[in-house]
């Protein structure tokens, strides 16, 4: 199945999304971006509850745009589940399923053959989830559509249920497109990321490849890459182009061949502090002796900040056990960082 999006528009009052066009074939298609930035009315378009002022939307070779909601064939599952309160979870299961065998198949997959005699004011937020993806998937739509499932979720039900639907996504041959705002989810359930802004795609590719080369400021940032430093391109040679950050030049492997004055990023977690091993670490790479400012534990990892005296920049890093409890981070401690010039990306000067 391939979901075709061709110059969409849609317009409110005080919002215009589009023109956008995406295709998403068997696979995840994960749509990253702030509050408002118009990832909902994205899939709103696609299931039938907005219709779109211009473009086409085709799901193989035929046409969703004036085709009824109920005739779409498109799951669609929301943050909140939005379960029938007065069936079980059996029974909403059985409302939508095509077959008896999708029952069986979805309630083993999602693991809640326990709770399908509860009604959803005794499930726990995820299980009113798994419910409601389970009830979706059992109507063997052609196309799935995720609205931010797991936002009203705790972290550590949020990390089980990411696992879990990644396992479950493998299993399916359909396109699916999930909604999230978060940037974690993103990257571990898409295979392809959508980064949206202000109602226009910024970026799309792969978590690793916008992780690595984003495109903008407002992609780097999204992404999780505070590292952002204005750069004056100096020159070239065999491996790329040499950019100087304050008083210190830095070899990079991109071939640029904009303007020199750029902006150069470099992900947090392509920084290597102390003897942490990384494995893109090759020649040419660069070392330097910096001072710790400051340190936030996030989960097991921890964000470091690191004053690099000669460049006058604050790089940020993040290191995971076991290095964070070899190293000693506490502010004002002295520490070495390594970076690959690999891990340096440069784009326009916004």
């Amino acid at each position: 199945m391939t979901l075709t999006l061709t110059d969409i528009t849609t317009t409110y009052e005080d919002f215009t999304l589009g023109p956008l066009s995406l295709v998403v074939d068997n696979e995840v298609l994960a749509v990253l971006g702030p509050s408002g930035s118009g990832k909902t009315t994205i899939l709103s378009s696609v299931a039938g509850i907005v219709q779109p002022d211009t473009g086409s939307i085709y799901l193989n070779e035929r046409s969703l745009i004036d085709c009824p909601i109920e005739q779409r064939d498109i799951g669609v599952v929301f943050q909140d589940g939005a379960l029938f309160p007065h069936m079980t979870a059996y029974e909403n299961i059985a409302y939508a399923a095509t077959t008896p065998e999708h029952i069986d198949k979805y309630t083993t997959l999602l693991d809640i053959a326990q709770i399908l005699d509860r009604k959803p004011a005794a499930l726990s937020g995820g299980e009113r989830q798994r419910v409601a993806l389970a009830r979706t998937l059992a109507a063997d739509p052609s196309a799935l559509l995720l609205d931010e499932p797991l936002s009203s979720l705790d972290t550590p039900i949020r990390r089980r249920l990411r696992g879990d639907l990644r396992a479950l996504f493998q299993t399916l041959d359909i396109p699916v497109i999930y909604v999230t705002h978060d940037q974690q989810t993103a990257t571990a359930l898409g295979d392809r990321l959508a980064i949206v802004q202000a109602g226009m795609i910024k970026q799309i590719g792969t978590p690793q490849m916008i992780r690595n080369a984003p495109n903008s400021a407002f992609v780097a940032r999204f992404t999780g890459n505070e590292n952002l430093f204005t750069a004056t391109v100096t020159g070239h040679n065999e491996h790329g182009a040499i950019i100087r950050i304050g008083e210190q030049t830095v070899q990079t492997t991109v071939n640029w061949t904009g303007d020199d004055c750029v902006t150069a990023s470099i992900h947090p977690a392509r920084i290597q502090v102390g003897s942490q091993s990384m494995s893109d670490l090759t020649d040419p790479s660069h070392s330097f002796t910096g001072t710790v400012v400051q340190q936030l534990t996030e989960g097991s990892m921890t964000r470091v900040t690191i004053a690099v005296q000669t460049a006058d920049i604050a790089l940020t890093a993040t290191v995971h056990p076991p290095m964070t409890h070899q190293l000693s981070l506490i502010p004002d401690e002295t520490v070495e960082i390594t970076f690959s010039s690999t891990a340096v990306h440069l784009f326009a000067r916004e």
